[in-house]
């Protein structure tokens, strides 16, 4: 178990089975507030590489709506596509054909620092390599994407600090990364992502190095957050994590599977 999580003080609840579905992807569970307005959609995404012998597609005619408060499962074998997905919705790759809306903004017609302005602005991303920087303390990688906001000192601090108690991490605020667990170093990946109150968050196998009582508590987190409101998208080959989320989007070979 993560060692600050014993006590459980982010209260998960349990879920509830849906019956929805719709073309292209598979019920999971419903639970928490409703969906709302879209957040993105995509219509007709598709990413290639050009090689000698011609195009090879990595992701072919991907038609998908994300709605605010959802929580989207992308599941697959390796190759179908999922990270490309994910790192194309999380604005770090704008070379793609067909259109990209997040909050209705054309995301397709940007450029590449109008790109990344956005991203900074509404989007977190746990990594399965967690990713903090190992020259920062836990507090100091929790104030780094507060940096790129108009924020004041002082209540960068106090986010900081609310944070660190939410997540039960105020006893590991000087520590740096190598002194922490697997566990540790995801659940303050997590925090990080989620401090400066971002539209979406995309977790890519963010499970992936931790055994299985750590990636459950994980996913109570998860599962948590979105409770609150949050959206979040996740790749996973795990089916029961895979569960966590309200829907399963399968890709294989590229496609969206049907």
């Amino acid at each position: 178990m993560l060692e600050e999580q014993a006590t459980n003080p982010m209260n998960m609840k349990t879920m509830a089975p849906t019956d929805s579905n719709e073309s292209g992807v598979s019920p999971a569970t419903d639970h928490g507030p409703r969906i709302t307005d879209n957040l993105l959609r995509l219509h007709n995404v598709e990413k290639s590489h050009k090689t000698k012998a011609g195009f090879t597609y990595v992701l072919r005619q991907i038609n998908l709506n994300i709605a605010e408060g959802d929580f989207i499962t992308f599941m697959g074998p390796s190759g179908a596509g999922k990270s490309t997905l994910l790192s194309i919705i999380g604005m770090f790759d704008g070379v793609f054909e067909g259109e990209y809306f997040f909050n209705e903004q054309a995301i397709h017609k940007l450029k590449p620092k109008e790109r990344a302005a956005l991203n900074k602005r509404h989007i977190g991303f746990v990594f399965q390599q967690f990713h903090l920087l190992d020259d920062m303390t836990v507090a100091e990688n929790l104030d780094l994407p507060l940096s790129y906001r108009d924020l004041k000192k002082s209540e960068r601090e106090s986010l900081v600090a609310d944070t660190l108690d939410r997540f039960g991490i105020v006893a590991k605020k000087d520590l740096f990364p190598s002194q922490l667990s697997g566990g540790q170093q995801q659940l303050v990946a997590i925090a990080r992502a989620i401090i400066a109150k971002p539209a979406l968050i995309l977790a890519d196998e963010p499970t992936g190095n931790l055994h299985t009582d750590q990636g459950r508590e994980i996913m109570d987190l998860f599962k948590k957050l979105n409770d609150s409101g949050t959206t979040i998208i996740q790749v996973t080959h795990n089916p029961d994590w895979a569960r966590y989320g309200r829907r399963i989007v399968t890709l294989k070979d590229g496609w969206m599977e049907k």
